[in-house]
């Protein structure tokens, strides 16, 4: 009995120090693997190295509604002061939730954008960075066909793009008497731009006033002096425009141009077109500083990288308007895309009957919706800003007459008896309560982890539900989180322009 007893007693303490050990566990930290490489390792001399560059920029201005960066990421002797142009307009005053970093992976090949979920901090010479474990293992369990979002340790271990990052953001918050913010780290890369267009999906979300951006990109890589300028000024012309296509095309340019020992026009491009996918209409280009190699100490001119940074500043979103013609145009555009899909042809909107500073040039989410003799024949939109409204138009109204599972493709017969109804939408933007929504001339967009659903301001005046009724039954019957799944989800409201 006493054996017994002696045996139960030992095992009972073995448990609670096998349970004390799992409470005790030691924090993982991603140490300083660039230090006395891109910049020093010796904790004052950076402190006072960074501080230097930070003085040099103390009068330039501030954005108070700063977005995103674009910073490069060279040792320190070679791009710090570009870098530290870009650190000193974050103003003193702004509280960020947390900071998203985004890069280029210099070692691994990932088709697609790894997430640090092991870390808990970054280490710097300076200290340690806190990683927002939540919301990085948000983005790598999120759904998606293709995985887009993981985690895979190579990626990170070696990587130098964001870590250059961390002594300026320590600093600048020291300087402000602020706690720095938590990081969310990502390196991006794949050749697909569909990819990079569902990235861009997943994070605008984030892409809020409580968030910062900073994407990690230097510029032209090995080219002379006199051709990195030249190339530079190209790529930083396209950028300050905000038009991915407009970067796209000009590293495109670039790349076949001639200029010797080009190797890339931008070595973050994949990070920089994901930040741009996010952007919308309201946000602002601001180019800050431009310099290269060879701007330091005369360095060599032979062989030179370059280096920007730019501020990415939300303002006051332009009133979106779409004038009678415009109007009539999309509709005949939509209509015409149906016949040419009864005909066999494929959907090819001529771009040249769209006037050159047409709103229906713009980027958008739309909604078309088919009625019959007042009862509805198909429906189908698509959200997001990444396609022009004369062709989303064009794609809805043929998938709202031949895929909307709900009912049988149209028929020829039909189309004389058929309405044609369009929702253009304004850019979704993100509320913390009901407070901020107003039934009638708000739309709902609900997402919790992988679910999401939508009800379109109109769907208010056909029903005859209160406001919070209209969210309970989007979050039950669209998004299918349950009838208080709202509740601890993300709400966005947008406006719909119909007709």
């Amino acid at each position: 009995m006493m054996t017994k007893l002696l045996i139960t007693i030992i095992t009972t303490i073995m448990m609670m120090n096998m349970c004390n050990g799992q409470a005790a566990k030691e924090p993982v930290i991603r140490p300083a693997t660039q230090a006395n490489r891109f910049y020093t390792g010796d904790p004052d001399e950076l402190r006072e190295e960074v501080d230097s560059y930070l003085m040099l920029h103390k009068d330039k201005p501030v954005f108070e509604h700063l977005a995103a960066l674009i910073v490069p990421h060279a040792g320190y002797y070679f791009s710090g002061n570009v870098a530290a142009s870009a650190y000193m307009s974050i103003p003193a005053n702004k509280s960020f939730k947390r900071i998203f970093l985004l890069g280029p992976s210099h070692h691994e090949w990932l088709n697609g954008a790894s997430v640090n979920t092991e870390a808990d901090y970054y280490a710097t010479p300076l200290g340690q960075v806190r990683v927002d474990h939540e919301t990085a293992l948000a983005l790598t369990t999120t759904k998606n066909e293709d995985s887009i979002f993981f985690y895979k340790p190579e990626a990170h271990d070696r990587e130098h793009c964001l870590e250059v990052q961390l002594p300026f953001l320590q600093r600048l918050f020291a300087l402000h008497s602020e706690e720095m913010p938590p990081i969310v780290p990502i390196i991006i890369s794949t050749n697909d731009f569909r990819k990079l267009k569902q990235i861009a999906e997943v994070l605008k979300p984030y892409f809020t006033e409580e968030n910062l951006f900073v994407i990690s990109s230097d510029f032209s890589h090995y080219p002379s002096y006199e051709d990195a300028c030249e190339v530079d000024a190209l790529t930083g012309k396209a950028i300050e425009t905000g038009d991915v296509e407009e970067f796209l095309a000009a590293i495109e340019r670039n790349a076949h141009s001639g200029k010797r020992n080009l190797a890339t026009s931008a070595c973050g491009e994949l990070a920089i077109v994901t930040l741009m996918l996010m952007m919308d209409k309201s946000c602002q280009v601001k180019h800050l500083l431009y310099q290269n190699s060879g701007d330091i100490d005369n360095h060599d001119h032979s062989r030179v990288v370059g280096y920007h940074a730019f501020a990415i500043l939300r303002t006051a979103a332009q009133e979106f308007s779409l004038s009678d013609e415009e109007k009539k145009l999309l509709k005949e555009i939509a209509l015409k895309s149906i016949k040419d899909s009864l005909d066999g042809k494929r959907i090819a909107t001529d771009s040249s009957i769209i006037p050159p500073h047409s709103s229906l040039k713009q980027k958008c989410g739309a909604f078309v919706s088919l009625h019959r003799q007042g009862h509805l024949r198909g429906c189908i939109g698509h959200f997001g800003e990444d396609v022009p409204l004369y062709e989303i138009v064009a794609e809805m109204a043929r998938a709202a007459a031949f895929e909307d599972p709900r009912f049988s493709p149209v028929c020829r017969e039909e189309l004389t008896d058929i309405d044609i109804e369009i929702s253009v939408l304004t850019p979704m933007r993100r509320i913390h309560s009901l407070d901020e929504f107003e039934l009638h001339r708000h739309g709902i967009y609900i997402r919790r982890g992988y679910r999401s659903g939508t009800y379109l301001p109109q769907v208010a005046d056909e029903v005859n539900w209160t406001k919070e009724e209209f969210v309970s039954h989007c979050a039950q019957d669209k998004a299918g989180i349950g009838w208080d799944g709202w509740r601890d989800a993300e709400l966005y409201v947008y406006e719909a322009i119909v007709f």
